[in-house]
């Protein structure tokens, strides 16, 4: 969809607009758009962003609730607001205001997967450090009055199966870089939770001096090392964009071993690279490309590290 976009005269930001959008209304993965990944209280919130390379303004909604298409909302931000990034109900009523229906985000399908959640004890989620024990119960849960300290076990609950993103990076035919990014987030988040998808640096970066680069993964860990902003300074220094990716790939390594998380990047030549974190259960990473070079849009495969 978004190269179609690009070959009938669209913009870079048109197309990944469209592209996104497509996502949104295919359901992608059940990771993208509404109907997937309901939150502690049932509900399908979404978090979308796009930025343009060459002026570098962003646009992003956060905690988006009953609206559809998170990533024209995002494009509207930009468009008119000098705001970068909107949350919760406040994007919502800026949504309608831009013209964007009011639609429930709910389906059988998240009804489904949040009645199962209930009827597994609430099993896996995102609390820790609290009475009663949250391994074992729903709550409603309260602080223990000593914290405990000990290894982080969140990063082992998401999987290539349960969490993903739609991630773009469009280099247009002038060299000129657009990105984005939109996700329902993790499945049985904590209400008003935030991944990095919607954080510029983080679920994406574009920049026409340099390239553009897109991330997927556990977004709690991800955001703390801003992977696409990283990525997009290594090819800026005239790294390999396969190499670029590999770097911030391993830097998150150090800290968080069993991430679950992959990144694409791409300069303003058109080369392009990707890079995952080996864990079980994900040890390659595929990702689409189309280009002049290509009669269709493929599919490429990478081994992780």
């Amino acid at each position: 969809t978004a190269w179609r976009v690009l070959e009938s005269g669209g913009s870079e930001l048109d197309a990944v607009e469209r592209g996104c959008g497509q996502c949104e209304i295919d359901q992608c993965d059940g990771s993208v758009g509404y109907g997937g990944s309901p939150d502690e209280s049932g509900e399908t919130t979404l978090d979308a962003m796009i930025m343009d390379g060459n002026t570098m303004e962003v646009g992003a909604v956060a905690d988006l609730r009953r609206v559809k298409n998170a990533i024209g909302v995002a494009r509207k931000v930009i468009e008119y607001t000098k705001h970068t990034l909107l949350v919760g109900e406040s994007a919502s009523l800026f949504a309608v205001r831009m013209g964007f229906p009011y639609e429930d985000l709910t389906t059988q399908k998240s009804l489904s997967l949040y009645s199962k959640w209930l009827n597994q004890s609430c099993q896996p989620n995102y609390w820790k450090n609290v009475v009663p024990d949250s391994s074992k119960s729903c709550g409603p849960y309260k602080r223990r009055e000593e914290v405990t300290y000990k290894e982080e076990h969140t990063s082992s609950q998401r999987s290539v199966h349960n969490h993903d993103t739609i991630g773009m990076v469009v280099i247009g035919v002038s060299g000129t870089v657009a990105s984005g990014t939109s996700t329902n987030g993790a499945i049985h988040k904590l209400p008003g939770r935030v991944g990095d998808s919607p954080i510029a640096g983080a679920g994406s970066y574009a920049d026409s001096t340099a390239g553009g680069a897109a991330a997927t993964g556990d977004g709690d860990i991800m955001m703390r090392f801003l992977p696409s902003y990283q990525a997009v300074e290594y090819m800026r220094m005239g790294t390999d964009p396969t190499v670029a990716c590999q770097k911030v790939i391993s830097r998150i390594q150090k800290y968080a071993p069993k991430f679950f998380g992959a990144i694409i990047c791409a300069n303003t030549t058109g080369s392009y690279g990707a890079a995952c974190n080996k864990i079980p259960g994900f040890t390659q990473f595929h990702f689409m490309v189309s280009s002049p070079l290509l009669s269709r849009p493929t599919e490429q495969v990478i081994d992780c590290i």
